[in-house]
This record gives structure tokens, sequence and C-alpha cells, in this order.
């Protein structure tokens, strides 16, 4: 029996069998799997192994004949002691024989590396985990902006861009070497690879107590789809809502300084609502929050300028860090949504805008 190698039947030079086995094993790549997990804070959960330096994602080798997802589930049981089901993919990294900087003696072939979903893991969770005693000498939830600094270049590289894969929730991105070969506009600026917006004091639906000073002012704007605007920055991808600090010619209007900021991004929005506040690092002013409906985008301004995109607000919570009471401010955003009438956007690949759109 003989294979042409030549699919489309193109003239070509046919080989047995076994030729072609041989061909195709001189070919042949190694497999292995990463679990992706986050705490509820959006850290990220690393191994500290006793066999190399550099922090690693939980996972490994896959067995030969073993389905990836079937061996990342196995890794989780044998690393952290855990049960669990792993059915949903982040990224496939086809990782070439120089990106891994392996020793010649290793005769490393290259490989492919699934990145899986293993979720967000509450405090219970967490408290289950059972290390092994051999191996895997301790586990810990890191920034994700520390992630090049604790892995070698690629793991780092493979797991922001499966977190940005997780954020966008548009299916698993497709890497060589950890840089995605389509990337999106999280991946476009580095998002989640410089600190996020830190901030966990309690979010307060009540009004600003009377004689204390607002120093920050931040605005949730919706587009009609129930998507809010955030900022990014082009050089480090940092994320924000528009706002700032009000100044001395906003007249005590702490609604201003949102609305300047938009303004500067070319965005426009109708009157706001209220949403709440949070008190300063020491209590002696407040940071406000206020809800508005888009009106105008503008034309993109100029470079440098933070780069624009709509992202539900759950995706914008991601890119941020607002601790255990994130989810009061995430409720109170959504009860401003539908007070002004508008939808609960569904989770979608975050959309740039670069151009003007009025509503």
């Amino acid at each position: 029996m003989t294979t042409p190698s030549a699919p489309d039947g193109s003239p070509g030079t046919s080989m047995t069998d076994e030729e072609y086995g041989v061909l195709r094993a001189s070919a042949a790549l190694w497999a292995g799997t990463s679990v992706l997990i986050t705490d509820e804070r959006g850290r990220v959960l690393v191994q500290r192994v006793d066999y190399r330096p550099s922090r690693l994602l939980p996972g490994g080798a896959v067995d030969k004949g073993e389905p990836p997802a079937r061996a990342a589930a196995r890794e989780l049981g044998e690393e952290l002691g855990v049960t669990a089901v792993v059915d949903r993919g982040l990224a496939v990294d086809w990782v070439s024989a120089g990106g891994f900087g392996a020793p010649g003696v290793m005769r490393f072939p290259g490989e492919i590396v699934h990145v899986f979903d293993g979720g967000v893991w509450d405090e219970e969770r967490i408290a289950a985990i059972r290390l092994p005693g051999h191996e895997v000498e301790a586990v810990e939830f890191v920034e994700p902006a520390d992630l090049p600094g604790l892995m070698i270049p690629g793991d780092a590289r493979r797991a922001l861009s499966a977190l940005r894969a997780r954020v966008e929730g548009g299916g698993p991105a497709l890497l060589e070497d950890g840089v995605p070969i389509a990337p999106g506009v999280l991946d476009r600026v580095g998002a989640l690879g410089t600190a996020r917006e830190h901030c966990h004091r309690p979010f307060h639906t009540a009004p600003v107590p009377d004689g204390l000073p607002v120093r920050e002012s931040w605005g949730w704007l919706f587009a009609p789809d129930g998507r809010v605007l955030v900022l990014l920055d082009p050089g480090t991808g940092a994320a924000r809502l528009p706002g700032g600090a009000p100044g001395p010619a906003d007249g005590g209007d702490p609604w201003a300084a949102p609305a300047r900021e938009a303004g500067g991004a070319a965005v426009t929005a109708a009157r706001p609502l209220y949403l709440g506040h949070l008190p300063g690092p020491d209590g002696s002013h407040a940071l406000v929050r206020h809800a508005a409906a888009l009106t105008r985008l503008g034309p993109p301004p100029a470079d440098r300028a933070p780069v624009r995109v709509l992202a539900t607000p759950e995706q914008a919570l991601e890119l941020f860090d607002r601790g255990p009471h994130g989810a009061g401010e995430l409720a109170a955003v959504h009860r401003a949504r539908e007070l002004l009438g508008l939808p609960r956007a569904d989770r979608r690949p975050v959309t740039e805008l670069p151009g003007s759109v009025s509503y």
C-alpha cells in the first residue's frame, strides 16, 4: 500500500505506510497542558517546583494516547490534590524548538501546549488544595503583571495571552511561542501586563457625607448595547474608566472630571446617575462613581491618547483589582444600566472604537 505525499492529487512521490510513518515521526512534537486558575481578585495561581527556579502554571506532559483535557485534569489531581472537570480551552501554543531555550542534550523537538481554563477559585476551594509532598513545593496567587518576572519568557507570554483570551470570551487563542497569531486589542496594547488599578475599599451607594470632600470622580459610560467605555494606555495597557480629580473650575461638580476625561477621548455622554462612593485611603475624602449613557464618539484622538474600547462591566472589572468589594460596585452599575433602559450585554470580544459614531 502506498500513501501519496500530495493529498491534492498533484504529482508527487509515493511512500509506503512505513516510510510515511518514519517521516511523520521525524517531525514529532511533544504535547503538554497548562491550567489557568485565578482567585476572586484576578490573581493567577502559580507553582514553585523543586526542579527549576521559575514558576509554572499547573499542568505537565500529555501521556501517550491521552487527550489533552484529560491530562490537564489528571495533573490537577496529582499536583494540587483536587478533582476538576477541564472542558474549556483558552489557548493552543506552538512552541518552537528554539523558543523554549532547552539544552541541546534534551533534543527538544518543539511542543504543542494546550492551556485550559481552571476557573475562579474562592477561599474554600483554595483551602482544599493538597500538595503531593514532592515536585510542587508551594503555590501562590500573583498579579498578572508579575508573571514575566516569575516565569521564563515564553511561559509568561502564554499565560498572559490565555488570561486575555479568558477576558475576551471569544474562544481559544492560537499562539506561536506565546504570541497570538491574530491579536485582539487587549493583546496589542499589552493589557494586564502592567499593574492593575487597585482599590479594595468598601463601596457605598449612599450620598457622600456632608463635609467629606470629593477628590476623584469616575464614570461608567454605557453604549446602547449595554457595554461600557474603558480607556487603555497605549504604552502600558493599563485600564481605567474616564475620570480624575475635580479641578478649581469645576464649581464643586463631581461629574465634571469624568466628563472632561471623556471629552479628551472624544466622547460625550448624557446626564449622569450617581452610583455611590468609596472612602479615600485615610477616610479624609471620597471617590465618587457615576453612570451615564454615551451620546457621541468623535474621531480617534492623536497618538499616545488612550485607546477607546467597549467591554461588558464584568470584563472591565477583570481589568481592575477591586478586591472583595467589586461585587457591590458591579451590582450598582447594573442597577444604573436598568434605570437607563439598556440591555445586559453578553460577553464578547472587547471592541476598539476607531471612528466617529452618534448614539
